[in-house]
């Protein structure tokens, strides 16, 4: 039997996944009082996910959300490393193809989540395929 995992304030915790998900329910909140037009989250394709994908400024944006509740392992946009760019470009790919893009601008942001504070690296990755 699996054991819960209980906080030291009695309350159980939350696993990854599901903090994952709050914050990226955040973030596309954050995102859409910024102007974003969110189109979707968490596509999943054979390659891998993208947390959300909107429209902002004639672009179509792929967004990336980090969340760390302290700066101990690093910041959040750092956690995005060139293998996680590569992967977050073929699953664009995927969508793009899938959806029929075929000549449209595109971008890369990243959602940083660090305790309660939040914000957005605009075009923080080129294309990496």
């Amino acid at each position: 039997m699996k054991k819960e995992k209980i906080a030291d304030d009695g309350h159980k915790r939350e696993n990854n996944r599901q903090v994952g998900s709050r914050k990226e329910l955040v973030a596309k909140w954050f995102l859409q009082q910024k102007g974003y037009e969110i189109l979707g989250m968490n596509y999943r394709c054979y390659c891998g996910e993208i947390d959300l994908i909107g429209k902002k400024d004639g672009y179509l944006v792929f967004i990336e959300v980090k969340y760390r509740s302290t700066e101990k392992n690093g910041s959040p946009g750092g956690a995005v490393s060139a293998e996680k760019q590569r992967r977050i470009s073929k699953v664009a790919r995927q969508y793009l193809y899938s959806c029929g893009y075929s000549d449209v601008a595109c971008r890369f942001d990243v959602v940083e989540i660090l305790g309660n504070k939040i914000r957005v690296i605009e075009n923080a990755f080129g294309y990496r395929g």
